[in-house]
């Protein structure tokens, strides 16, 4: 009698071990898998079964999970496990489940003893032992005690589950946010060779859209929009959404004279003159890719005319020479000017216009898109200060006022002048006063007539110029521009 007393109290220990060892072991996150395979093994070594089983399903009653030990053949087949009979009166029932003589997913038993694995209401799975292993001196029954220690260990593994679906569906739904954080910034900017697109106000997430949208087709594109918007940026992004296999060939029409700009544009035959090599124009040089005609407006009638012929022939005719080359090129166009006021005023041919506005992008001014320019500063801070190995200092919320309140008539270029050139004046946070000297006008340059664009980059240079004490260079590093641009300007 005293070994028997013994035993019990020692299988009681046991019991209470497992359960404080199956909490424990609970706690982690683990996955669903993981868990019934602990709940398993745990079940065993207490109550010592030939067979044991645990199957979890999911909310539309398929099979999650399960593990199974001791099944003829290796393991119940999932279809006979979830269409047992004992699913619906475990739903019902509160407590453990008492069989004997049958049988259950394929397996004959002499006593079974099952329970719901459930939490707040919500079943999981189900918890079965079979037939107790025969031991001397010991009942090979499932006593009372075991029931309530299934019960037991079926609770816990109760709350597990519900927190690892918890945990599962919180994983979910950041899997989807990410991806939808992911899609809404490739809607609302795009990087082209390691230089960002800004898109958050409507205007510029449309013409960022209707880029995206042409991008794959042959058409031809014209760019409009004042300088400084980023139009060549949007040439580049069409390019390598493109899926042209050749290179982005660039040329700026207001740059060169006719003649040059001929040449630059259809190659130039050898010999034509004195010491005259053999050249390849931009169309060549472009096979197979695109060409950006950047302020096409700038460009004279005569050569409007060859351009015309080459679009619509899709072959070039190097200067001095008389055989046609062909070229398979897609033609983007920019402007800032109104090339219809061009085209009635017999400034531009009407049917070059057209044959250059396949699809047309219009990119808005910065005073019109001033959602964007706090994500600007942010975005040409940062790079700045990467470029730079400087610490990226914080600006106030006034300077960020003021900066939000300004007109910008050079448009994004001006913006990130302003932002690098009070980053390289500050001294860890850019006040409104700083921003506010790098905004300054000379109030007697405020006429009518000194709004022009040209004006305004003038007095800007100036006033870098005055910032950095009369230093070209530091001048130069700021604005973006080479220290001979600036002796070009006049400075």
């Amino acid at each position: 009698m005293a070994v028997r007393s013994t035993l019990a109290e020692k299988r009681r220990i046991l019991q209470l071990e497992t359960l404080y060892d199956l909490a424990l072991a609970l706690q982690e996150h683990r996955s669903e898998e993981e868990l019934v395979e602990e709940l398993l093994q745990r079940a065993c070594a207490v109550l010592d079964p030939q067979a044991a089983v645990v199957a979890t399903r999911s909310p539309e009653g398929g099979l999650r999970a399960f593990s199974q030990v001791g099944w003829p053949g290796g393991e119940p087949d999932p279809a006979v496990l979830l269409g047992s009979p004992m699913w619906p009166e475990i739903e019902v029932r509160e407590g453990p489940l008492g069989r004997r003589e049958g049988s259950f997913a394929g397996r004959d038993f002499r006593e079974l003893l099952a329970t719901g694995v459930r939490y707040r209401g919500r079943l999981f799975g189900l918890l079965a032992v079979i037939d107790k292993e025969s031991r001397r001196d010991e009942d090979p029954s499932f006593s009372e005690e075991d029931a309530r220690f299934l019960e037991s260990v079926a609770a816990l593994a109760g709350v597990a589950f519900d927190s690892a679906r918890q945990m599962e569906e919180l994983e979910r739904e950041r899997e989807t946010l990410v991806e939808e954080n992911r899609a809404l910034k490739e809607q609302l900017s795009a990087e082209v060779d390691g230089r960002r697109i800004v898109a958050y106000a409507p205007a510029m997430r449309e013409a960022l859209e209707r880029t995206r949208r042409v991008a794959p087709r042959g058409v031809s594109v014209l760019i409009r929009g004042e300088s400084g918007t980023g139009k060549e940026l949007i040439s580049r992004l069409l390019h390598v959404e493109s899926g042209r296999d050749g290179p982005l060939i660039a040329l700026n029409c207001a740059a060169l004279p006719e003649s040059l700009l001929e040449s630059e544009l259809f190659g130039i035959e050898g010999g034509v003159a004195t010491g005259v090599k053999e050249r390849r124009g931009k169309f060549e040089l472009a096979q197979g890719g695109t060409l950006f005609l950047d302020e096409i407006g700038d460009m004279a009638l005569g050569l409007q005319v060859k351009l015309l012929r080459t679009l619509q022939e899709r072959e070039v005719v190097r200067v001095g020479g008389q055989k046609a080359v062909r070229v398979d090129v897609r033609v983007v166009a920019a402007t800032h000017r109104q090339v219809e006021e061009m085209v009635r005023a017999g400034e531009f041919r009407e049917d070059l216009y057209y044959r250059l506005r396949g699809v047309e992008i219009e990119l808005p001014p910065l005073r019109e898109r001033r959602e964007d320019i706090a994500h600007l500063v942010r975005h040409f801070a940062g790079e700045f200060c990467r470029r730079e190995s400087i610490p990226e200092p914080r600006f106030s919320r006034s300077a960020l006022t003021l900066l939000l309140a300004h007109e910008y008539p050079g448009n994004v270029r001006e913006l990130q002048n302003l932002v690098e050139g009070a980053i390289s004046l500050s001294d860890g946070e850019i006040d409104d006063e700083l921003v506010r000297s790098l905004l300054e006008v000379d109030p007697s340059s405020e006429s009518a007539g000194a709004l022009d664009l040209e004006s305004v980059e003038q007095r800007h240079i100036a006033r870098v110029l005055r910032l950095t004490g009369g230093n070209k260079s530091a001048a130069a590093r700021i604005l973006g521009v080479t220290r001979r641009t600036l002796l070009r300007r006049g400075f």
